[in-house]
């Protein structure tokens, strides 16, 4: 089993410590979460909880995740980044495609874009993306960014339904393309992710629902013929605590645990201090186990 570290609402003086303390708890990745702006007023029900509220409040901090990705690569060798959840269609795919372009060509391979479509109207209309389409903008974005990623040196050019690009090519070219993780939990989600994902993330859940998931995923891989693909399942669990509880999971075809490690013996602290030192309880008492 790998574990990955959620950064979600840490203070940004916290990133390039954490990250480094991870790297050294023998973590396998660091995820990034992403929000633009948070408007005053907020019609937009949010999908994850019973009562449609935000699980975070106005003040929250939300580093730019493509900025903490290149800063924490550059203190680190081995761990690997993704974002959790990057709001694809409020940007144009030929700046994401680029910005995660030129992160991997600085810290190699270790990057993947955890990707999903957005809750919040309120933001597209700030960012002037239409909230309407987004769903297949962000399908479209997926196939530009893979053909600006092909590492052969060819001209690319698309005609979609909202994108139009004549040919052109993009530097600096990579080895490989950046591996793209699709999140959420509807039945679109797991659509989306068994057609174009490389892997898909999910928000908090129990274990049982997470082996739902993962069926009704392995059912459209099936359907879209991918199922021989590799596959990261990354999922948070809430009923899970130990290390028997982790290969439980492994068991399910969970390949990565999101989690905050120190929360398991320190609880949710906000203190740095504190934070390390959870991080290096969890690699003795979890990690030490796998």
């Amino acid at each position: 089993m790998k574990f990955t570290a959620a950064l979600a609402f840490t203070d940004p003086d916290q990133y390039l410590p954490l990250a480094k303390a991870c790297e050294d708890a023998g973590i396998w990745a660091v995820a990034c979460s992403d929000h633009v702006v948070h408007p005053r007023e907020i019609n937009s029900p949010y999908p994850y909880t019973t009562d449609g509220s935000p699980r975070f409040p106005p003040q929250s901090p939300f580093v730019d995740p493509f900025v903490a990705m290149a800063a924490m690569g550059a203190v680190t060798e081995r761990l690997r980044f993704f974002t959790n959840i990057y709001v694809l269609p409020l940007r144009h795919p030929l700046s994401v495609a680029k910005q995660l372009a030129s992160i991997t060509s600085i810290i190699g391979n270790r990057v993947a874009l955890g990707m999903g479509v957005g809750w919040m109207e309120e933001e597209f209309e700030l960012m002037g993306a239409d909230f309407r389409t987004r769903g297949k903008r962000a399908d479209e974005a997926v196939a530009i960014m893979r053909g600006l990623w092909d590492p052969e040196p060819e001209w690319f050019s698309f005609e979609g339904e909202h994108y139009r690009l004549p040919e052109i090519e993009m530097t600096p070219r990579i080895s490989e393309p950046v591996p793209i993780y699709v999140g959420g939990i509807s039945e679109f989600a797991y659509k989306r992710a068994a057609r174009l994902g490389d892997g898909w993330i999910s928000d908090l859940m129990t274990s049982s629902e997470v082996a739902t998931s993962i069926e009704r995923i392995e059912h459209w891989r099936a359907h879209f013929g991918t199922q021989d693909q590799p596959f990261e399942y990354v999922v948070s669990v809430s009923d899970v605590v130990n290390a028997e509880g982790f290969a439980r999971l492994e068991d399910l075809g969970v390949t990565s645990v999101l989690t905050m490690p120190w929360v398991y013996t320190r609880g949710f602290t906000e203190e740095l201090d504190e934070r390390l030192a959870g991080i290096t309880d969890f690699a003795d008492q979890v990690i030490s186990q796998q």
